[in-house]
């Protein structure tokens, strides 16, 4: 059977997506994964190899039974780079194909940086990199995570309220900045995108991730195995739903949103704190002596818990992932899933799990070098 050039290309789509998001492959591994023949892979995997997108080696002896199959693995030298500016600093790192995080760094800031800003730093810090670390490797992309409302269509940033940026061209901006192609999403669906590919949410069909940061709050869907954005890229805002709040002592807004009464910067108050990374304010909460943060910690823990509850019953997830502070607000997770429970329609949570971001600091990153190598993973050949 003659093979079609729109075939070929899907099937090296297949082969780098699974040593991308599994790791080394051996031949005999991919050929039973793909259903295609020897000859097939051997062929496709050799013009991978020859566009510089995987290394094949010899297979270890040690493991060898049988007819000896060479182990296909991504190349190294491939790296996207990952932006996400916040209120407090911008942060970025360069990621390889194979997720390992090679460089990073964390810009602080001290007023609200602009998106003409985040282009200039993010430029400058390639360069920086381009003479050092990532001396020699091919960069193919740039991935942003903004903590607001992002079009899906060109990567206008709609509005980041707590950046105060709206309608901010930053696609074009980093683009031009940095003379890459740049894809820009929300920050938490590339979270939940992120942990469903590798951490918390792996191998789950179904999730609700949440994730808080000093942004706010932010939210991102996986139903039946595929992110979920909205008719134009702006569904999982979590943050801007208003939860049922038991008792008046317990709300600080009237007629505030999610993210106004469960709060990062309330947290921080009560543990008399300007501002702490989320490894501090760990270690911050742990340690606290103050009755007032532990009183606080609970009043943020009820109304986190009517959230998840209301958003249970509309979307019957298999797990609820949370990140950023909202895993030291979640306190006991067997603890909050009772609360949730409590709240639901019986069936609707009776499998549900909560877990804890497994990539923690790292997210965010990895989710927007995901969206960076989504082009080249789905056209190897461009």
């Amino acid at each position: 059977m003659i093979e079609t050039v729109g075939v070929r290309r899907q099937n090296l789509s297949r082969i780098l997506r699974r040593v991308h998001l599994q790791g080394p492959q051996s031949r005999a591994a991919l050929t039973e994964a793909t259903g295609l023949n020897r000859s097939t892979i051997a062929d496709l995997v050799a013009e991978l190899v020859a566009q510089g997108l995987v290394e094949e080696r010899a297979p270890d002896p040690s493991r060898r039974v049988g007819r000896p199959s060479p182990v296909v693995s991504v190349d190294p030298r491939i790296a996207a780079i990952a932006v996400n500016p916040e209120v407090d600093a911008v942060e970025l790192a360069a990621v390889r194909l194979d997720q390992s995080i090679v460089a990073r760094a964390r810009i602080e800031v001290a007023h609200l940086v602009t998106p003409e800003e985040t282009a200039r730093l993010t430029a400058e810090r390639i360069a920086q990199w381009r003479r050092g670390t990532l001396r020699g490797d091919r960069l193919v992309a740039v991935g942003v995570a903004v903590p607001g409302l992002v079009r899906a269509t060109d990567g206008l940033v709609r509005r980041a309220p707590h950046l105060e940026w709206t309608d901010a061209p930053l696609r074009e901006l980093v683009e031009d900045a940095t003379g890459l192609p740049v894809t820009v999403g929300n920050d938490a669906t590339l979270g939940a995108l992120a942990e469903h590919l590798y951490g918390a949410a792996r191998g789950v069909d179904d999730v609700i991730y949440l994730n808080g940061g000093a942004s706010g709050i932010g939210g991102g869907l996986i139903v039946q195995g595929r992110a979920v954005h909205g008719a134009a890229g702006y569904a999982g805002e979590f943050g801007q739903s208003r939860p049922g709040i038991g008792t008046d002592a317990d709300r600080r807004v009237p007629g505030g949103v999610l993210e106004d009464e469960v709060s990062r910067a309330r947290l921080l108050q009560a543990l008399g704190r300007a501002s702490a990374d989320d490894t501090t304010l760990w270690e911050l909460v742990s340690t606290a002596s103050d009755p007032a943060v532990d009183i606080e910690l609970g009043r943020q823990r009820r109304i986190l818990a009517t959230a998840l509850a209301n958003a249970v019953d509309v979307l019957n997830p298999s797990a609820i992932v949370l990140g950023g502070f909202l895993t030291i607000v979640a306190g006991d997770l067997g603890e909050l899933v009772a609360e949730v429970r409590a709240q639901t329609m019986p069936a609707s949570a009776e499998h549900l799990e909560i877990r804890s971001a497994e990539l923690r600091a790292d997210r965010l990153l990895i989710g927007a070098a995901e969206s960076a190598f989504a082009p080249l993973l789905a056209s190897p050949l461009g």
